[in-house]
């Protein structure tokens, strides 16, 4: 007779590392939010998102590289590319892109990303590369969970064969990139802290809005932070470790745009009353530019906006 796996997180230890609670407890929900989290926080793959893995067409990943910086990622292949031979175990049978800044190498920590915008479904699973080889990865898995659909614009992709030109490299964002960004509805965030506790690690979460919610100023980005699931893995790992990776895709293009970045958590005072429905706000300073024209081998439909964006403004002039 089988043994079920236990409903949720399996250990002692909080699923939360010192820097998420230490935000859930400024806010006065780190109770509340460890009681579900010990819920909905599991140490392996349920089978309805095994099931989910394997239907998609690409996976979006969080990795650090020797200097201890984060990059988010892109990895593309038919869908089957991603497998799970067992429950705590994923593999990834494609490489990163020609020019990423992906870091895979065994025992390196990474985030994972599963997301399918046309039903706006995701779902996380963070672990550690236990295998990387001519055939893909192997991420042995530490946390699972699922998250809401709030703030996915769903669009559809179709499957092009990429013709990407050479890469862009620069310290800082030129005209082209602030072009980009002020125009985007989504990005996504690879952040990390490598405590070596199974509640840390690396991670890469999704951010979406409307068209012009990433405020760009020079080299200087500045993010509203909506209402969410309460987790704050993003900035529960910014609150320990400032440096974070974003990844802007260019939907029409197919351009890809990898940001180096360090971050800090602005959590009151005049700038953040200049968008509605911001609970904080995240200042982003770009570091480092890779662009990858052409290289996202899909294009993609016109989005349709998720109603959550209802609730949420744009930016206005600061107040006086």
């Amino acid at each position: 007779m089988s043994v079920m796996p236990p409903a949720g997180w399996d250990r002692e230890e909080s699923p939360f590392h010192a820097g998420e609670v230490a935000i859930q407890r400024r806010l006065g929900i780190d109770e509340k939010v460890d009681r579900a989290g010990r819920r909905m926080i599991r140490t392996y793959m349920p089978d309805q998102h095994r099931a989910f893995f394997a239907q998609l067409p690409f996976i979006l990943i969080g990795s650090v590289d020797a200097t201890g910086q984060p990059w988010a990622s892109l990895l593309a292949g038919r869908p089957g590319f991603l497998d799970t031979p067992d429950d705590r175990s994923l593999t990834i049978a494609a490489q990163p892109l020609p020019g990423d800044p992906a870091t895979l190498v065994p025992g390196a920590a990474i985030g994972l990303l599963g997301i399918e915008p046309p039903t706006r479904r995701r779902n996380r699973a963070n672990g550690i590369v236990t295998q990387v080889g001519a055939a893909g990865i192997t991420v042995a898995i530490q946390q699972s969970f699922g998250n809401c659909p709030k703030y996915i614009q769903a669009r559809t992709p179709e499957p092009v064969e990429a013709a990407p030109g050479p890469p862009r490299v620069s310290s800082g964002l030129n005209a082209a990139d602030r072009a980009l960004i002020a125009a985007a509805d989504t990005f996504f965030i690879a952040t990390a802290h490598l405590s070596g506790e199974a509640s840390g690690g690396a991670d890469v979460s999704h951010r979406g809005g409307k068209p012009g919610f990433v405020r760009v100023e020079g080299n200087r980005l500045t993010v509203p932070d909506f209402i969410g699931n309460f987790l704050f893995n993003t900035l529960g790992n910014l609150a320990l470790e400032p440096r974070a990776g974003l990844l802007f895709p260019d939907y029409a293009a197919g351009d890809l745009l990898y940001l180096a970045a360090t971050g800090e958590i602005i959590w009151d005072g005049p700038e953040l009353a200049t968008f509605e429905g911001a609970q904080r706000l995240m200042r982003l300073d770009v570091t480092r530019a890779i662009r990858l024209p052409g290289a996202l081998p899909f294009r993609w439909s016109a989005p349709d906006y998720s109603p959550a964006l209802e609730r949420t403004g744009v930016w206005m002039p600061e107040r006086p």
